[in-house]
């Protein structure tokens, strides 16, 4: 105990005797059971993640003749919770003797892997039950004790061991929100590139992978016009997003640098109807259209998209406000007029709000689903993907079109992920300029 009470520079070993009990109760559970196997015949037996490496390794080098005996992908999860579990617990012992920041930061290292490959294990068991011929009616209720004092200890074990190295609590947070938030989007790519047709398979990994879902969404012979539904959005999107962003950037110009009577009324009128979530008006603005006869038409979209942008003049606001007003005095008396000082002074010192303007009119364009919905009706040829999409998910359609459904998410996703990716610093200064004015 006395090596636990000593104090080494650059670590916190208040938790270090935790985290080396967490690491050995991940080992034990190696030998714990696993699964239950064959639990419809009376001679179902248990099995512990250690003996099922073990088994799976027999298999792969097709010494049991009588079982699937390919390899499988899945395999891998098995071997990698079993290998970085091991090395976490032999970098646990030797801190205990040896107790220095790098041999605690290698341990990190090992048991960050030991918790996401166990983790993964709770998606791929039934598939690698399957390909291995353990069992074929495996369902994830049938993972056993062994497996979830696994799991829970390595991750203790990480959390611990991150504490003991001084790592942010908020890393912590924000691992185990990102491992969650990335599985839906693991899942519905895997999805995308399935082989197998139908809603529900009963496994995470798929077992081929095509191109044949992408490819079948803007093939001649499809019936599903996605190449008209991506370019109808397209569309929408950029127009909107011109649009848009000249009224936001304008209004928020105006309503910053001038003072007229109303102005405060107007601000707090925009405000109060800002507040309203925008589908309590969905039929009204729909029978206008419809008067106007320009109901299942995309140009009602941007019309509308239009006439509300204003009411997000905020942000945009509060940015321009961190401008000095100086500046605007200084070109006033070289005899510039107020459109030469936004166009030539403002605008090009406000770069990153223009940008944020800009991602934010796109984005809400290039996703919007409950106006569309309504006002395109049973006129395929106007849809948008949201539309289309969500069309491709109702009961008669979902077992034949799901995978299709998946590659056209997945191909939806790519602008807006090239978008921030390309623009996120500039995004990031926009919203961080806003809060300071």
């Amino acid at each position: 105990m006395g090596n636990f009470r000593k104090t080494v520079i650059g670590l916190n070993l208040k938790n270090h005797l935790k985290a080396v009990v967490m690491a050995i109760l991940a080992f034990v559970a190696l030998f714990l059971p696993y699964v239950n196997l064959g639990k419809e015949m009376a001679n179902g037996e248990r099995k512990a993640l250690f003996a099922t490496a073990l088994r799976l390794m027999q298999i792969s080098a097709g010494e049991n003749a009588g079982a699937a005996g390919a390899f499988s992908w899945a395999y891998l999860f098995v071997f990698g919770a079993v290998l970085f579990t091991v090395l976490a617990v032999v970098l646990a012992v030797v801190s205990v003797f040896k107790t220095n920041s790098v041999v605690m930061r290698i341990w990190q290292c090992f048991q960050a892997l030991s918790v996401i490959f166990t983790g993964l294990l709770m998606f791929s068991t039934r598939s690698i039950m399957k390909a291995s011929g353990m069992d074929g009616n495996f369902l994830n209720k049938d993972l056993s004790f062994g497996y979830w004092i696994m799991l829970i200890a390595a991750f203790l074990g990480l959390v611990f061991v991150m504490s003991v190295n001084k790592t942010n609590v908020g890393y912590i947070v924000l691992t185990v929100l990102g491992v969650i938030w990335l599985f839906p989007v693991l899942w519905i790519v895997l999805t995308a590139f399935r082989a197998e047709q139908g809603y529900y398979v009963g496994y995470f990994i798929p077992k081929g992978f095509t191109f044949d879902n992408f490819i079948n969404l803007f093939t001649n012979n499809s019936v599903l016009p996605f190449a008209r539904w991506w370019c109808n959005t397209l569309i929408v999107a950029l127009c909107s997003c011109v649009i848009n962003t000249l009224i936001v950037l304008m209004t928020s110009y105006v309503l910053s640098r001038t003072r007229f009577a109303g102005r405060k009324a107007f601000m707090n009128i925009l405000m109060i109807i800002g507040m309203f979530p925008g589908f309590m008006s969905l039929i009204a603005v729909y029978n206008i259209l419809k008067g106007l006869g320009l109901n299942q038409s995309l140009m009602a979209l941007i019309v509308v998209g239009a006439a509300g942008a204003a009411m997000g003049y905020h942000v945009s606001k509060g940015f321009f406000d961190t401008i000095p007003k100086a500046i605007d005095e200084a070109a006033i008396i070289d005899g510039a007029s107020r459109l030469q000082i936004f166009i030539h002074v403002t605008l090009p010192l406000a770069k990153s709000i223009i940008v944020y303007t800009v991602l934010g009119s796109f984005l809400g364009a290039w996703s919007d689903y409950i106006f569309p919905s309504m006002l395109f009706g049973d006129k395929q040829s106007s849809y948008t993907v949201a539309v289309g999409l969500y069309w491709l998910t109702d009961f008669k359609r979902i077992d034949t079109y799901y995978t299709q459904f998946a590659a056209g998410a997945v191909i939806v996703a790519v602008p807006i992920v090239i978008l921030f990716v390309w623009l996120q610093r500039f995004y990031v200064e926009g919203l961080s300029g806003s809060v300071k004015g």
